[in-house]
Parts: structure tokens; C-alpha cells; sequence
């Protein structure tokens, strides 16, 4: 069974969700997420000898959530994941990530090699940091409306996701997996009179994999809003500055990256080639990228079988 409780971490509360003995195995959710986007992954894992915790993130959930946009920097969130190991006991971890929690994994890794056992990615392959900043390459690229510029404008993103909580979190979740029409999942722009939501489809009925029981338990969870959570993209270019004496760095420990062919994310510019050269640039990565067929951003959600098998394998693999 899953039990819950809250962990003291650098400063702040996390709540986590737990099972299993053994090795330690750590899920970082992304957004708009939460531990429950792991459900699926504590009993396969904890069955084959793992002791699987998943965080709310800071911002997120039960968790606290700093008023400071500054104390949701990178350096912040890796700080978190490793208090979390120590703070469980343990001295080393097999770190996991989806969407933002992989740049998470990938950066734990990255900065604290000496804690970290193996380190898998879903969706965001591992960090290569560009030549400049993330948001002032979008920003040029697309006039300001790609979605992590709208994300940055104070207050207005967190305004438009809190107005009808469960309507947004059901658009988000549908409109990026993989049982939308082709092209559904392609929101990365915003139009600056209508914002987000405006251009998600709303599905008449939810795909089989993400419940109404679901969606109520992620509606639950941004009760308090989404500012803490956008918080992490209003540190997108902090982090660049912050990474600068890592630049060129490659994550050395034992790797795993899987994602799905209909995922948005993998199709930013500049990533599909990123991917296809990730063999070459990873000295550890234990098998090439995992692509699955017809499944959307939500990859450990939309298709869990596959997702636990791979991550099962690769954690024995590691051992």
C-alpha cells in the first residue's frame, strides 16, 4: 500500500508517497502534475524490490510553495532531491523524471553523480545547455507566443489555469496525449487574446487511461492555484546563467530515455536532432532512446506496462 507523509527538506515540506523496500528509487513528477502521475509505477516497482517515493515538487500538491520566484531555480529543485535522499536515509538514489521533473533527474545526475545510482528521463531528453538563454531563443523564434513566454508574464497564466481548475487540467491532459486528433497536441502557442485554453480541445469523454477519479485528484491538488508551478518556467533563463560552469557537461551515470511519438515536447525545435545524436552524446546510456508508438506527453500515464518493464529493466541493470 501507498502511505503518505511529510518530509523536512531544505527548508521547506514535501509530501511524499511511498512503498516498497529496497533500493531507492525517487519519481519526479512534471506539469501540471503531481505524485498521482506515478500511480501506476509503485506497485510494479516496489513488487520487483524497489523503494519507490514520489514528492509533490516544491509548488506543488501538499507541499510548500515559496512566495519567491527565485527559490524555484534549478539549483532549488536538485537541492530538493537530494535533501530528500538524505533525509529518507539513504545515501544514494535511482532518480526518475517526467516532463519537468526529468530536466530535474537529468540535472541531479549532472551536479550530484556521487548520489545518484541511475537516472531515467520521460519525454525531456537530458540537459545539452544551448547558446543562449531558453526564453529569449523562443521569444525570438515565435513573437513571444510560444507557451513558456506566456508562462513568464506574472500573474496571467495563473490567472487563466485557476478560473475553471478541472476544465483546464482536462484540456491540458487530452489535448497532449496521444488519443487526440493529429495536430491537437501541437499548443505550444499562445494567442495573446484568447490565452491557453482557448486553442485546447475539451473531450466530451476522458481516454481510458486518465480517470474522472483522476482528474479529481489533480483538481484537488491545484487548489491553492499554479503560481508555484509556473514558478519553474519563470527560472528558465536564471537556470541558464545558473548552469554556465556546465556547459558542454554530459551526464556520466547509467541512463534511460523514453518518450512517445505523438508528445509535443520532443518536437520543440532543435530536439528531434538532439535525440537521434543522444547515443553519441551520452557515454552511459544503457539503450537507445525509447519511442512509443501513438503515445502522447503523458508517458508513464498513457502507456504503464511498457513504461514499468523499461524502467525495471534498467534499474536491475544499474544494480
Amino acid at each position: 500500500m501507498v502511505e503518505h507523509r511529510m518530509v523536512e527538506v531544505n527548508g521547506i515540506r514535501l509530501h511524499v508517497a511511498e512503498e516498497g523496500e529496497g533500493p531507492l528509487v525517487v519519481l519526479l513528477h512534471g506539469f501540471p502534475e503531481s505524485w498521482h502521475s506515478w500511480q501506476h509505477q509503485f506497485g510494479p516497482l516496489a513488487e520487483a524490490g524497489f523503494r519507490v517515493v514520489a514528492p509533490d515538487q516544491r509548488g506543488y500538491g501538499r507541499s510548500d510553495r515559496p512566495d519567491d520566484v527565485d527559490a524555484y531555480s534549478i539549483f532549488h529543485l536538485v537541492g530538493d532531491v537530494v535533501g530528500l535522499i538524505r533525509a529518507l536515509g539513504e545515501e544514494k538514489a535511482y532518480v526518475v523524471g517526467h516532463d519537468w521533473g526529468a530536466p530535474v533527474a537529468w540535472h541531479t545526475a549532472l551536479l550530484r553523480p556521487d548520489m545518484v545510482l541511475g537516472v531515467a528521463g520521460l519525454s525531456v531528453p537530458p540537459p545539452f545547455r544551448g547558446a543562449e538563454p531558453p526564453l529569449v531563443a523562443m521569444d525570438r523564434e515565435f513573437g513571444g507566443r510560444f507557451y513558456w513566454n506566456y508562462f513568464n508574464r506574472p500573474g496571467v497564466a495563473d490567472a487563466e489555469f485557476a478560473k475553471d481548475t478541472r476544465t483546464a487540467l482536462r484540456k491540458f491532459f487530452y489535448s497532449a496525449s496521444g488519443d487526440a486528433p493529429v495536430g491537437a497536441g501541437k499548443q505550444a502557442l499562445v494567442d495573446p487574446e484568447r490565452g491557453w485554453l482557448a486553442t485546447m480541445a475539451d473531450p466530451e469523454v476522458l481516454p481510458a487511461w486518465f480517470t474522472e477519479e483522476d482528474l479529481d485528484a489533480l483538481t484537488e491538488s491545484f487548489a491553492k492555484g499554479f503560481t508555484g508551478a509556473l514558478n519553474w518556467y519563470r527560472n528558465l533563463d536564471r537556470n541558464w546563467e545558473l548552469t554556465a560552469p556546465w556547459q558542454d557537461a554530459v551526464v556520466s551515470r547509467p541512463a534511460l530515455y523514453i518518450y512517445g511519438d505523438r508528445d509535443p515536447v520532443p518536437a520543440f525545435p532543435g530536439t528531434p536532432e538532439l535525440i537521434a545524436r543522444l547515443p553519441d552524446l551520452m557515454p552511459d546510456l544503457r539503450r537507445a532512446p525509447l519511442k512509443l508508438e501513438g503515445c502522447g506527453h503523458w508517458t508513464q500515464q498513457e502507456r504503464p506496462a511498457e513504461v514499468n518493464a523499461a524502467l525495471i529493466d534498467f534499474l536491475r541493470d544499474c544494480s
